[in-house]
Parts: structure tokens; C-alpha cells; sequence
């Protein structure tokens, strides 16, 4: 049994013997009583929107659904799974009671999405990346260059409010199992290295650690660099032992994984922005009442902006401590006919996408691109 199959067959056990522990912990399960007719919802206020009171009395019992997030403790996906738990306790008066688990208590970043794929957790905070070997149409979010580097959040805030591109990933999506419920601005990527990135020439050879996705491995080949997936956890070892280069991530990811400390070249090529995808079982979210569904995914859609100032202040200060920490270490970002020359090497994997991206492949390409553009146009960016 390959490795990564026993460690995903641990964490089902675990769950396992979790949901016997919480049947059995109390002197024996009681017969579930009857399930009570849900109590008629509450009238509509004047505006015609129900109040938040209502969605409590539409669920005819207690849930304790569970999140599995990608990132530790205190980082984002973490934070506003958080948040996003708080929240729908508090329109359901405590019914929906969410458990959010950080990374690395549920497994892999491989191993999380397959358990919400298979139901045993409801929830997984993932990554156009990681979700991709389910989804592959969602590493349209990680093509280079189709994002402006100039209001960025606002723009995909657009997209996921006005746009058409949501309904087409959700379609991706439940061919597998799976509802995306939003998707969430993290910071730009950021080239970190041992050795200095001024140019795309700079590249060659440099082997970088990405997150799994046949997208990015072109992405980082059209560069000349020689792309590596590699697991979260097993960053730090791999910069450390030089059995790689250098890594790709946010800078809050970069700073609460240590991973400054063992690299001397910070780099901003404004290529990719890191984008969270909330996910949620299709058996689950299509169980809940459609007031419920609707909450969760306005929650999501409304927090694009406020989670992106959240993140960029963030990455200012932690930008500053990592520099002030360590002032050996250089922060470059690329402009000009350097970063020109990124744009146009990058763009030519577009092109291939729709051999990449699964079957809707071209269609969510083109249905992305439309929207970026309507986007742009409705708030003047050039």
C-alpha cells in the first residue's frame, strides 16, 4: 500500500473512532427521538429578506459539520473557516456548529480534499492546486497573467458576484462529489530562492517547490525552471537540504513556516494570485435548506474584500519583521522589460489549458477571461 494511502486510512479510522467516542462517551446512546416537522419560517421583514433568526428554526436538527483547512493555525484559511463557523452559528442560533481543523490534524494537503470528497468531513478550505487532481478545471485560477495587478480583489469580487464563472466551476465541481461555495483573494505568490530572479533567463534550471498541479508544472516549465511538487510540511526540509532551490507561496505562508529563514532571495513577478476555494460535500450542502445554501454562499461572496484587506495588511507587517529579522535577505520586484518578458512567457501556456483542464476545460477558460474582462471594464481598470 503506497504511503499516502495508509496515512489517508489512519485519518478515516481516526474519524471513525471520533464519531463512536461521541455516540458511546455519554453511558450508551439513547434511541433518537422522532424527528420534530420544522417550525415555519419566520415572516420576512419589510425589505423582503428573511432575518437571520429564521435559518436556525429551517434545520430540523443539530449539525456539527467539520472543516478541514490547508493551512495551520492563525493563517488565513484557518482564520475565516473560523469566522465562517462563527457566523453560521450565529444565524442558526447554534445549530450549525462547525469544527474547523487546521492543517495537519486530518492529514495532507492530498489527503483532506479526498476526505471531503467521500463525506467523512464535510468541508475542505482548499486551492485551485490540490483540488485540481479532483477538479481540474479549477487550475483555470492558477493561469499566469489573466489577473490585473491593480485592484485585484475588487476584480474577483466581480467575477464571483456578476459573473458567469461560479456556475460553470460548481458544474466541475459535482461531477465530483463537490460545492465550491466561494472563491477568496490570499496575496500574490512569491518567488523564494537561494539564489537571485531578475529575469525569466534566471529561472532556468531552478527547482522550485509547487503545489500539485499539471498546470503549474507548465506554468514553471514555459520559465525554464524545473518545477517540483512537494507536500506543505515538507518545505522547510527540502529548502533546508537543498533538495530544493526555492518555493513558491503568500507571504504570510512564508513567514509562519519558517520558511525565510533558510532562503535569501524573495521575488515578485505579480504572475498568480493565491486563490482559497471553500469547498463543501454535494450530499451535504444539497441536504440543507436552500435559505441555508444561499447564506453560505452570499458569507463567502462578502468576505472577498474584507479578507483581502485582512491579508494585505498582514503581508506588510510580516513582510517588515522577516526583513527586519533578517536584512541579509533581498526583496525584488520585477518591473519593466524584465517583467514584460515574464508576461509574454507565461501567457504561452494558456494555450494548452484546454488540454489540461479536464472536460469544460475551454469552456470555463473562456468563460474566466469574458468575465476578467467585464470585470475591468465595470471598474476602469486598464
Amino acid at each position: 500500500m503506497k504511503k499516502s494511502n495508509k496515512k489517508l486510512l489512519m485519518v478515516l479510522l481516526g474519524l471513525m473512532l471520533m464519531g463512536t467516542l461521541l455516540l458511546t462517551g455519554c453511558g450508551g446512546a439513547e434511541e433518537p427521538a422522532p424527528a420534530e416537522e420544522p417550525a415555519p419560517a419566520e415572516e420576512p421583514a419589510e425589505n423582503g429578506e428573511p432575518t437571520e433568526a429564521s435559518l436556525g428554526d429551517l434545520l430540523t436538527s443539530a449539525m456539527q459539520p467539520r472543516l478541514a483547512s490547508e493551512e495551520i493555525e492563525g493563517d488565513f484559511m484557518t482564520v475565516w473557516a473560523e469566522n465562517y463557523g462563527e457566523h453560521m452559528r450565529e444565524v442558526t442560533d447554534g445549530k450549525y456548529d462547525l469544527d474547523v481543523y487546521p492543517y495537519g490534524t486530518l492529514g495532507d494537503t492530498r489527503d483532506i480534499n479526498e476526505l471531503a470528497q467521500l463525506g467523512v468531513v464535510e468541508y475542505v478550505f482548499s486551492d485551485y492546486a490540490w483540488i485540481s487532481s479532483f477538479v481540474p478545471e479549477a487550475q483555470v485560477l492558477a493561469l499566469h497573467y489573466i489577473w490585473p495587478e491593480e485592484r485585484m480583489p475588487e476584480t474577483l469580487e466581480w467575477v464571483v458576484k456578476n459573473g458567469e464563472f461560479m456556475d460553470v466551476l460548481e458544474e466541475a465541481f459535482r461531477r465530483n462529489g463537490l460545492v465550491p461555495l466561494g472563491v477568496l483573494y490570499e496575496g500574490w505568490q512569491t518567488i523564494t530562492s537561494n539564489r537571485p530572479i531578475e529575469t525569466v533567463s534566471d529561472m532556468s534550471g531552478f527547482k522550485v517547490r509547487i503545489m500539485g498541479s499539471a498546470l503549474l508544472t507548465q506554468n514553471y516549465l514555459s520559465y525554464g525552471a524545473d518545477p517540483t511538487p512537494m507536500a506543505y510540511g515538507e518545505i522547510y526540509g527540502g529548502l533546508q537540504t537543498n533538495l530544493i532551490d526555492g518555493q513558491i507561496n503568500p507571504i504570510f505562508a512564508i513567514k509562519s513556516m519558517n520558511f525565510y529563514e533558510v532562503q535569501d532571495y524573495f521575488t515578485q513577478i505579480y504572475a498568480e494570485p493565491f486563490l482559497g476555494i471553500p469547498v463543501i460535500n454535494m450530499q451535504h450542502f444539497d441536504g440543507l435548506p436552500a435559505e441555508v445554501q444561499e447564506e453560505m454562499r452570499n458569507y463567502w461572496a462578502d468576505a472577498i474584500i474584507p479578507a483581502a484587506e485582512w491579508i494585505d495588511a498582514r503581508h506588510e507587517a510580516e513582510l517588515e519583521e522577516m526583513l527586519a529579522e533578517r536584512p541579509d535577505i533581498t526583496y525584488h520586484e520585477v518591473r519593466g522589460a524584465e517583467l514584460e518578458e515574464f508576461k509574454e512567457t507565461g501567457r504561452t501556456v494558456h494555450d494548452s489549458f484546454a488540454d489540461i483542464g479536464g472536460p469544460q476545460g475551454q469552456e470555463i477558460l473562456d468563460t474566466l477571461l469574458a468575465d476578467i474582462e467585464n470585470a475591468k471594464a465595470e471598474l476602469g481598470i486598464e
